[in-house]
């Protein structure tokens, strides 16, 4: 019985040893794990990659094929997201997680968004599950020995994703409609507390105005403003939007009545404002009825 028993426990511990054998302590990875991030106007931007190493090699034609899907990285899935909708070399991208790959060629590149990020390199990638495809073209760049991706010239409204590895850059455009973004955003923000004050009505009014879009819900949004509590600022702006949508007697009849019962100060403030959001002629003009 003893001897049983101990039989039974020598198993017992052999067997955990037996499986611990086969597993491996952490180093580094030979291609190392890297993220960059950008933010568009409210958009967030990320990819997630490893960078492989040229080591001397022949990168584009022999390690990368001419012509065959690669993962535009190493290890698993290169991964691109955005948090909303693109515009990728003038096609519609939706916002969400995707599998970045790409297949090379001498004079154009093919770059493809795939609903897929979650897999092992481009082992099994699937046509099916592409979200979009789009062609760009290839440019000489200095030697990278690693490979880097990178967002160029980031603007308000779109930057470049560039991949650069070796001696070759691959620019991909990516444009955002941020004032379609912004007005979605601040209508979510006014379902909040937001809403139970003027302020948040006159700016996303006034940031509609500014920008040129929904100029009919701009106008029902400067009315709730108003509703809230008069001010020189809201005033001013219906009077824009009432400019904006042709009514123009209309308009000079509102700015001249802001002008008449407001205070200095409030016209000094609104000026400021709109000298900081880039409309100098109208802080200008406002500035110009105090004697300057």
């Amino acid at each position: 019985m003893l001897r049983a028993l101990g039989l039974a426990c020598l198993l017992g511990l052999t067997a955990p040893l037996s499986q611990a054998q086969n597993r491996t302590l952490t180093t580094p990875e030979v291609s190392p794990h890297a993220r960059v991030e950008q933010t568009v106007g409210l958009t967030h931007l990320s990819v997630d990659y490893h960078r492989p190493a040229v080591r001397g090699r022949q990168i584009y034609g022999a390690l990368v094929p001419y012509g065959e899907v690669w993962r535009s990285g190493a290890n698993e899935n290169t991964v691109f997201e955005t948090s909303t909708a693109l515009i990728v070399e003038g096609d519609t991208l939706a916002a969400g997680r995707y599998g970045l790959h790409t297949i090379p060629g001498e004079s154009e590149w093919v770059v493809i968004f795939s609903t897929m990020a979650d897999a092992w390199g481009s082992y099994s990638y699937d046509l099916a599950e592409d979200a979009l495809r789009v062609t760009v073209t290839p440019r000489p760049a200095d030697h990278a020995e690693r490979l880097a991706y990178r967002f160029d010239a980031p603007e308000e409204t779109g930057a470049t994703l560039v991949l650069h590895w070796a001696e070759v850059e691959v620019p991909v455009e990516l444009r955002v409609d941020t004032p379609g973004v912004v007005l979605a955003q601040m209508e979510r923000e006014l379902r909040g507390v937001p809403r139970f004050f003027w302020d948040g009505w006159n700016q996303i009014a006034q940031y509609a105005l500014d920008h040129g879009r929904r100029l009919p819900d701009a106008l029902e949004w400067v009315e709730t403003s108003i509703q809230r509590q008069p001010t020189f600022a809201n005033r001013m702006t219906k009077a824009g939007i009432l400019d904006a949508m042709g009514m123009s007697a209309e308009a000079a009849e509102l700015r001249e009545d802001a002008f008449l019962t407001a205070d200095d100060a409030e016209i000094r403030a609104w000026a400021r404002a709109r000298q900081q959001a880039g409309f100098p002629d109208q802080a200008a003009s406002a500035l110009a009825r105090l004697g300057g």
